[in-house]
Order: structure tokens, then sequence, then C-alpha cells
């Protein structure tokens, strides 16, 4: 009996230690404890409304939207009322701002405030020409007394949190992210989103990670990597040598919206999810296309389409035919037709490579 009973144990203490090396931690951002730790990075052009609801409903913890302009004239355009359209949407909402002045970013952050955003965050990591041409962006990593003045003023306009997303630096010869991150610790920001990359490698080569680690090790507030994040095995590598509180996904959601739910699943159990197949893709690539035709309208909804299109359809046989047959259409019902039949032919095996 007493063997038993101390077998009992001792199998239990085991079990136990098996289930805590795959707890996936939450993080919190202000008062906002996410479901996981899992970001959809914020990509112009791509995180819209739609998108983000997608991801979310797919496993993100969540969803950073486009970058909204500091710039009050450009507030009443419909593209930057689309961007900070949150409609709906699950929490936190979160807006992502640039620029380069201290005094419009506060008001850009007050602005976004009133209309909803439950979370601002400050661009610091665009590597585009016509941002950092401007100073906004990853251009402001070259002068750490605006990064400051920018941080001091944004954390102090609203009643929110404040986080960061920004690179390693300018460029190999001037990285300075622990500089940064100390800074924003010192300003109030709540969290931190690490690029591992500078401004002048933009997305070329790899990504390094040790910089994040190194920022992980400095301060006491959030840190999420992001970076070259594209398979379950990839963000469990980077949060174990990064020890960083979260991961950011970019690129990799792109046509692959569910690579979420594949890395959450995989950090708590330690097993990979099998890849959706080819009725599952259809219904998801339907369902957000019907989601873009609501939010924009059917003629820009069509065009906005495209690129998502292309991306669900990369790497199946007969693809590129098939998105030079697509982006020809001016419909939505054109375009459901030719999706529906394309992957009708994909399950009966009937298309060809082009």
């Amino acid at each position: 009996m007493t063997v038993r009973r101390r077998c009992s144990k001792i199998q239990c203490y085991f079990f136990a230690l098996v289930s805590i090396n795959f707890i996936v931690p939450k993080m919190k951002i202000g008062p906002y404890k996410l479901p996981n730790n899992l970001v959809l990075a914020p990509m112009a052009g791509v995180t819209d409304r739609p998108f983000r609801q997608l991801c979310k409903t797919l496993g993100a913890g969540m969803a950073v939207s486009e970058m909204v302009s500091s710039n009050s004239l450009l507030w009443g355009s419909k593209k930057t009322q689309r961007r900070a359209d949150h409609t709906g949407e699950v929490e936190p909402r979160i807006v992502q701002i640039a620029g380069a002045d201290p005094r419009m970013m506060a008001e850009a952050a007050r602005y976004n405030q009133d209309r909803g955003a439950q979370i601002i965050d400050i661009n610091m990591g665009c590597p585009a020409k016509k941002v950092c041409n401007v100073m906004a962006g990853s251009a402001l990593l070259q002068h750490e007394d605006l990064v400051k003045r920018i941080l001091d003023a944004v954390v102090g306009a609203v009643d929110i949190p404040v986080t960061l997303k920004f690179r390693t630096g300018w460029d190999k010869q001037h990285k300075n992210a622990l500089s940064i991150a100390r800074i924003a610790e010192q300003s109030g920001i709540q969290a931190l989103a690490l690029h591992g990359r500078t401004r002048a490698c933009q997305y070329k080569g790899n990504a390094e990670y040790e910089t994040i680690r190194q920022v992980k090790k400095l301060v006491s507030i959030p840190v999420i990597a992001n970076g070259d994040i594209d398979s379950p095995e990839k963000a469990k590598e980077v949060l174990d040598y990064t020890n960083a509180d979260g991961i950011m996904v970019g690129r990799a959601a792109q046509g692959r919206p569910w690579i979420f739910r594949e890395i959450d699943h995989y950090l708590a159990t330690g097993k990979k999810l099998p890849e959706p197949g080819i009725a599952e893709v259809r219904d998801i690539m339907l369902g957000h296309l019907k989601t873009l035709y609501e939010f924009y309208g059917e003629f820009t909804g069509v065009r906005v389409a495209r690129k998502h299109i292309s991306w669900y359809s990369k790497g199946q046989t007969g693809g590129a035919k098939f998105r030079h047959t697509i982006n020809r259409v001016e419909t939505k019902h054109q375009q459901l037709s030719l999706i529906k039949q394309f992957f009708e032919q994909l399950a009966n095996g009937e298309v060809l490579a082009a």
C-alpha cells in the first residue's frame, strides 16, 4: 500500500512537470489580459479590421491596426477612418500611430482614444522610405532625444496603455535598441515589440534575436519578439532563446491566418496540428472575402481581395494560372465563382500545374 501511494505521488509529480513545460504564459498589457501571447503585427494595407478579426478568430491573442498618420489633415480621409474602424472587434482594440512631432502624436493618441482605441501603439519600426523621409517610423531611432519627447507626450496625453514597436537600430553600425528600451520603460510605455533587424536591413537577411534577448533582460515590461517567425517550431525556438513574453507574426500570416492556432497548439502541447484541408482553406478564404466586400464595398473590396486571394492560393497546384485569371475580374460574383470552381477542381484533383 505504501509503495502504491508513493508511486502515485511520483507519477503525479512527473505529469505535473510535463504539463508545466507546455504552459503558455498569458500576457497582460495594462488592464488587458490576453488569451495567449501571440500577436498579429501591424502591416499597412493588410491588417484592416476584417483581417484582424479573422486572425483573432483563428488564435491570435492580439492584433494591431494598420499605421494611422498623426497628421490631423488626414483624419477625415476615408482611408484613415477605415484604419481606425474597430466596430465589433474583439478587445483589446489597438491603433498604431506614426509621426515625428510630439504634439501631433499626442493629439493623434487622444483622437483615437476618443474613438474607441483601448491601446495606442507607436510606430518606430517602419523602414519604408516615404515614412523615414519625413523622420517617422524607424528614422526616429537616430534621435533618442526626440524618441523620449514623443513617448513622454503620447503617454501623458491618454488614459490608456501605450506600447512601442521598434527595430534594433538604424543600421548595423548604430544599434541602440537597449537605449531605446530603457527610455521607453522610463517614459511609461507598457510593452515593447522589437523586430530583430535594423532599418537598413529592411526585411532582408535573417532576423537576429540576441538583441531581443538583451532587451528582455534589461526591462521589466513585456517584450514581444518579431521577425521571421513563420512556424510553430520557430515560435518556440524564439521564445526559448529570447525569453520574450510573446511573439509577433507578420508576413507569415498572409494567406495563412491559421498559423496562430497552429503555434498556440504547439506551444501548449508540443504537438503539431495538421495543415487545414482544401475545403477548410476555401471556407476561410470565402468568409474573409465576404467581410472585405462588406467593409470596403464591392468595388474596393474586390481589389483589396486580390492580394489575399494570391496569398491563399500560393503553393496550390495551378495557383499561378488561377491568379492570372482572377486578377482580371471586376465583380465579387466573378471572384467567388472562380474561387469555388478552383477549389472544387483541387479537391477532385483536376487542376494541372501551370
